[in-house]
């Protein structure tokens, strides 16, 4: 009976295909050189920065960029009041803030879908009381949030993901709340239900795969806004902690130097600014829209064909010749959608 679930498999995403949408998309194909070259320089920090990000030295102390009066090559972007390398730093920073922006879309990204999906599947009292427990915590702003628990608790980098994590469910649920709800009605799941699938079954082989478009949207914003509130907690005081760094730490060291070494502030400020604008924009054309139009298109293939999958299923119930109804539903279903019929004839 649950052969249905087995039907076709899901669909698979054209790595090639995106990658020549990319490349068409010049302002994205050279944002994507910038996050190769951040990814790349976090992975490997310890090998290409050229100075130990904590090693400090007062006779080096606020030495200007190279292409300043009095910058050299061997600091490249200047160093700081404690005659730290500024270069070293930032690909030392990048490590940090992209580590703690991916933990904590992972953590977040999985609760809040994992309820999202018991709320919209089950509805009714599960629905209510998830969503009411979604509402409370969005009535609360989430940087004052993780400021009051970052002061009881201390700030670490365990205990920042956490309440990170904490904060950012809560939109991940609702949203797959939303689509679940509406997905449950479609003819496809109901053709599951009566090929009597379990829930279970149901959710991850017919649901879950509508999710993955706009949930990869989603978990694209979000790793932006997570970033921006690492930087903000570590700008506060309440996020990474020397002899750590992260960029965020780097704006609040340099801020008392602003005008007479910009480029404590500057640098460190333009690697968030851009990390944020541009990881949108590259990932929504590689991920999001290629796997977007192949789940579009997996829609349209089931949509022609759960109405004939339903019908078939109820006439061979009723029908004293299920074998005469069985060669009719091979006649109109693709080979592609066997699945479909072999269910059929299993019913």
């Amino acid at each position: 009976m649950s052969a249905v679930a087995d039907s076709s498999p899901a669909p698979a995403v054209d790595a090639s295909g995106a990658f020549a949408e990319l490349t068409r998309d010049k302002p994205a194909l050279l944002a994507a050189a910038y996050l190769a070259v951040l990814v790349f320089a976090a992975v490997f920090a310890p090998l290409i920065a050229p100075y130990d990000p904590a090693a400090q030295s007062l006779r080096f102390r606020l030495n200007p960029p190279v292409w300043l009066a009095g910058g050299s090559w061997a600091h490249v972007l200047g160093t700081d009041h404690l005659g730290r390398d500024v270069l070293s730093r930032i690909i030392h920073g990048a490590r940090a803030s992209l580590l703690v922006s991916l933990a904590v879309a992972f953590i977040a990204g999985s609760f809040g879908v994992t309820m999202g999906l018991l709320a919209g599947y089950a509805g009714r009292r599960v629905d209510r009381t998830i969503m009411r427990f979604v509402d409370i915590q969005l009535s609360f702003p989430d940087l004052l949030l993780a400021l009051t628990v970052l002061t009881v608790l201390g700030a670490a980098p365990t205990t920042i993901v956490v309440i990170l994590a904490i904060s950012g469910w809560t939109v991940y649920a609702r949203m797959t709340r939303g689509i679940v709800a509406a997905t449950k009605q479609e003819g496809y799941v109901e053709a599951a239900l009566i090929a009597g699938c379990r829930p279970g079954r149901i959710i991850i082989r017919h649901i879950l795969p509508n999710l993955t478009a706009p949930l990869l949207t989603l978990a694209i914003i979000e790793f932006a806004r997570v970033a921006l509130a690492e930087a903000a907690l570590s700008f506060l005081g309440m996020g990474i902690q020397p002899p750590a760094t992260s960029w965020g730490l780097d704006i609040a060291t340099g801020k008392d130097h602003v005008f007479g070494a910009w480029w404590l502030v500057t640098f460190p400020g333009m690697a968030i600014a851009l990390t944020a604008t541009l990881y949108g924009a590259v990932l929504s054309n590689l991920v999001a829209l290629p796997i977007s139009d192949k789940l579009s298109n997996r829609a349209n293939e089931l949509a022609t064909n759960c109405s004939l999958v339903i019908d078939a299923v109820l006439m061979i119930r009723e029908s004293a010749s299920p074998a005469m109804v069985f060669e009719q539903l091979l006649a109109y279903l693709p080979l592609h959608h066997r699945g479909e019929a072999q269910l059929a004839k299993a019913a």
